[in-house]
């Protein structure tokens, strides 16, 4: 175990992220899993649990300072914690903005920057943000989820080429829907406006319908587990309907692109 990948996973209480924990776990790594509350969150064999709220920046360095003392030191890290909200960019208000930033791109900013002091002193590491097919295409009544994911991208591409000199890559990972709680009981804004009515409420049945016959997430935590320890790239899209929405953004004109999207969510 001593010469086996020192992993940490954000948010492994459910979902995407704890089915990578299990896949790490697998393949025989020692496994380091984060959450807000051990109490509340059933064990994972192989993963030692680390209590850790990634909006509270004392509480990251508690735990990534545990996390060394353990195992002396840091070879991957997963940012998979994340939150998302339904609404109507209009509807959304400032502060669940600044809530939802606070988790899906301070939260890794946080955690990336107590993890890289460790991972520079050996000259080596790999960091996995897990993204969205909404960090490369817009979703309506989204916004700020997408607009949280595209800055995951920015912030990834950019410290792939600040890092690199000291043996670290990024990468990204960018799934499409996925059958988790994440979205099955995505949060709305608090706030209505009633002309976005009808049109919300045809895009919320259109994502549940979605999320039900979306894979389960160990597609996903597969793709992860590939991304952390295989070849770099920067990104990574699971198979099926992420990898055909990477291939059409980039390949497809525009118009088309958006008029399925649109058909996608239940628009015309």
């Amino acid at each position: 175990m001593s010469n086996s990948k020192v992993v940490i996973i954000t948010g492994v209480s459910s979902g995407i992220g704890r089915a990578t924990a299990e896949q790490f776990a697998q393949r025989g790594c020692r496994v380091f899993g984060t959450v807000r509350n051990i109490a509340k969150v059933q064990e994972i064999p192989g993963v030692t649990l680390i209590e850790m709220d990634i909006r509270d920046e004392a509480s990251i360095q508690r735990g990534i300072q545990t996390i060394i003392d353990q195992a002396k030191r840091i070879d991957v890290l997963v940012n998979s914690a994340g939150v998302t909200l339904l609404g109507a960019m209009e509807e959304t208000s400032i502060a669940e903005a600044q809530t939802l930033f606070d988790t899906n791109f301070f939260g890794l900013l946080r955690t990336i920057k107590a993890v890289l002091p460790h991972m520079r002193t050996k000259r080596s590491g790999r960091i996995v943000n897990v993204s969205s097919v909404l960090g490369f295409l817009p979703a309506p009544y989204m916004a700020l989820y997408s607009a949280s994911k595209h800055a995951v991208e920015g912030l990834s591409e950019t410290l792939d080429h600040e890092v690199r000199q000291f043996g670290i890559r990024v990468a990204l990972v960018e799934p499409s829907f996925t059958k988790t709680n994440l979205d099955i009981n995505a949060p709305q804004t608090a706030s209505r406006i009633s002309d976005y009515d009808v049109e919300l409420g045809v895009v919320s049945q259109a994502i549940q319908n979605n999320v039900q016959k979306a894979p389960n997430p160990e597609g996903v935590a597969s793709t992860i587990v590939d991304a952390a320890l295989g070849a770099w790239k920067m990104r990574h899209t699971p198979k099926g309907e992420a990898s055909l929405l990477a291939k059409l953004r980039r390949f497809m004109p525009a118009g088309p692109v958006e008029k399925g999207l649109r058909k996608t969510f239940g628009l015309v």
